[in-house]
């Protein structure tokens, strides 16, 4: 798990590559480069919900 949220992590482009999509075991959404901000507005944004 933490190796792939590291790979994710580093991921340049992130933007384009679903690793926003990773949450932590417990269903929060843990950490993402550009911050949880953008990382819940991508998500909400593919649910349909923005």
């Amino acid at each position: 798990m933490r190796a792939a949220a590291s790979a994710c992590a580093t991921n340049a482009p992130a933007l384009f590559v679903p690793c926003h999509r990773v949450l932590r075991t417990d269903g929060t959404l843990g950490g993402f480069a550009w911050g949880t901000d953008v990382k819940r507005a991508l998500l909400a944004r593919e649910a349909g919900t923005r």
